[in-house]
C-alpha cells in the first residue's frame, strides 16, 4: 500500500521530470519546487495559525493568567489549555508542516534510491512501477528506456553519501549535511512564532524544533543517499522564500537564542 500510493507516484513523477531535463539533481529540485507549490495551502494555514498565536499571547487575558499562576505550573497548563480551545489555537500548530515532511520525505528517498538502482532485479521493478499512460508522452522513446539513470550531479553520486575529498585531510567534508543544517536552522529561526514567555508550551515547542530538526536532518545526510540532501536543501530555499513573498521572515530571530519573545507594544505618551 505504501509503495502504491507513495514511492510508486513519486518514482513516476521523478522519471517524468528526468526525461525532459535529462539531469537527475535538476529533476529532484524541480521535483521539491512541486511538492512546495502543492503543500503551500497547509503552510499558508499554519502561517494563519501562528499570528493568531502571537495575537493570543499578546492579548490581556493571557497575560493575566501568566501571572496569577506563575508559582502553580500545573494550573497555568490548563489555563492557557482552555484559552486555546476557547479560541480554536493549537500550540503544535507550526510543527504540522514538519509532520507532514517525514512521510513525503520517507517516500521521496526511496523513490529516489529506487530510480537510480543498480542491479538487474532492482532495474526490473523500477520498470515496473512505471505507469503504462506516461511511456510514450516523454522527448524520450519511453521511460522504461532511459532506465538506468545517470546519478552524477555536480561532484556528486546521488545515490551516495556525499563527502569533499581534499588531499590535505584524512577524512571527507560532508558539505551537503552541514548545507543542510545550516539552512534547516535558518529556515526554523526565521518562521518562529514570537512568543510572550519562554515558559508556555509554543515557546518550549519552537526552542526544541529550531535545535532537533538541523541534527536530525543533518544525521540523515550525512548517511543517507545525496540525492535527500539535495530535496532538504531545496525545500529549505523554497520555504524562505515562500514566507518572505508572504512578508512573515523576521530576520533579527537569527540573533535570538531560543524561542523569540513577542514585541511589547510601546506606552504612549500623552503630553499635557
Amino acid at each position: 500500500m505504501w509503495d502504491l500510493l507513495i514511492v510508486n507516484p513519486f518514482t513516476n513523477i521523478l522519471l517524468l521530470i528526468y526525461a525532459f531535463v535529462g539531469n537527475f539533481g535538476v529533476s529532484i529540485i524541480l521535483f521539491t519546487i512541486l511538492i512546495r507549490l502543492v503543500t503551500h495551502p497547509i503552510m499558508a494555514q499554519q502561517i494563519k495559525s501562528s499570528a493568531a498565536m502571537q495575537e493570543l499571547m499578546q492579548s490581556d487575558e493571557w497575560k493575566k493568567i501568566q501571572e496569577k499562576y506563575k508559582s502553580d505550573k500545573e494550573k497555568l497548563a490548563q489555563e492557557q489549555m482552555r484559552i486555546y480551545n476557547e479560541r480554536g489555537v493549537s500550540p503544535f500548530s507550526s510543527c504540522l508542516p514538519t509532520l507532514i515532511q517525514f512521510p513525503i520525505l520517507i517516500g521521496f528517498y526511496q523513490s529516489i534510491v529506487r530510480a537510480i538502482s543498480a542491479s538487474p532485479l532492482q532495474l526490473l521493478a523500477v520498470v515496473r512501477s512505471i505507469y503504462p499512460g506516461l511511456e510514450n508522452i516523454t522527448p524520450a522513446a519511453s521511460l522504461s528506456a532511459l532506465i538506468p539513470i545517470q546519478s552524477k550531479f555536480l561532484w556528486m553520486d546521488l545515490g551516495q553519501p556525499e563527502r569533499v575529498i581534499l588531499s590535505i585531510l584524512p577524512f571527507g567534508i560532508p558539505v551537503l549535511a552541514i548545507i543542510v543544517g545550516l539552512t534547516t536552522f535558518v529556515q526554523t529561526k526565521l518562521t518562529m512564532t514570537p512568543s510572550a514567555s519562554p515558559n508556555d508550551q509554543s515557546a518550549q515547542m519552537n526552542s526544541m524544533m529550531g535545535i532537533y530538526m538541523p541534527l536530525l536532518l543533518f544525521y540523515f545526510s550525512l548517511n543517507f543517499a545525496s540525492g535527500l540532501a539535495v530535496y532538504f536543501i531545496a525545500s529549505n530555499l523554497v520555504g524562505i522564500l515562500q514566507y518572505a513573498a508572504l512578508g512573515k521572515v523576521n530576520w533579527k530571530n537569527l540573533f535570538v537564542f531560543g524561542s523569540p519573545k513577542s514585541e511589547k507594544p510601546k506606552a504612549k505618551i500623552i503630553k499635557r
